[in-house]
């Protein structure tokens, strides 16, 4: 682990107990509903997406691999109740992770590397936000073949695009509207 992953685990935990100790709140948001959180591991997922453009030949994949579509056609994610959201986001989630795995064990170069673990760390943090956040544990289905909601990508470039557009759009979707994350009326 580097130092400037080191500082920015810590940025992150910092965050989290700052909102849990936040005074003048009568009752404070729970801290994984800060979408400072969820900021800072977008931003990280840039860093890592903008790294990744300077690498041409050591950065590809050794196949393709599936990944969730990002777009979000509102009507119909209204139309789904929170655990069919939950749902789809945690496949995305999986999705990632095993994409990124796969880069991971394709990769040489070490700096570009230790983005690829730190977006691997942030994704894992994710997933636990969503167990704390009371959403039904997901079961990774068997085979992503036929998987509803797929493409597949072929290089970093693409991934690293489609990780950070899935945190950008359905991931912060689902935390903002997680009935856990509403403050009770007075």
């Amino acid at each position: 682990m580097t130092q400037q992953t080191e500082k920015e685990g810590l940025f992150a935990l910092l965050l989290l107990v700052l909102e849990w100790t936040r005074p003048g709140l009568p009752s404070p948001l729970r801290p994984i509903c800060d979408l400072r959180v969820l900021n800072h591991f977008i931003q990280e997922a840039r860093d890592a997406e903008v790294a990744m453009k300077s690498c041409r030949e050591e950065c590809g994949l050794t196949e393709a691999a599936s990944v969730p579509q990002t777009t979000v056609n509102f009507e119909d994610w209204e139309k789904k109740n929170a655990m069919e959201q939950a749902q789809e986001v945690q496949t995305g989630l999986w999705l990632l992770q095993q994409a990124l795995s796969l880069l991971q064990t394709s990769m040489t170069n070490s700096e570009l590397n230790s983005h690829i673990d730190n977006v691997i760390r942030n994704l894992q943090s994710i997933t636990a936000v969503l167990r704390s956040l009371n959403f039904q544990d997901y079961t990774p289905p068997a085979s992503t073949v036929g998987l509803e909601g797929t493409w597949r990508v072929s290089t970093a470039a693409e991934l690293l695009q489609v990780h950070l557009n899935f945190l950008r759009g359905k991931v912060r979707l689902l935390l903002v509207d997680a009935q856990a994350c509403q403050q009770e009326a007075s």
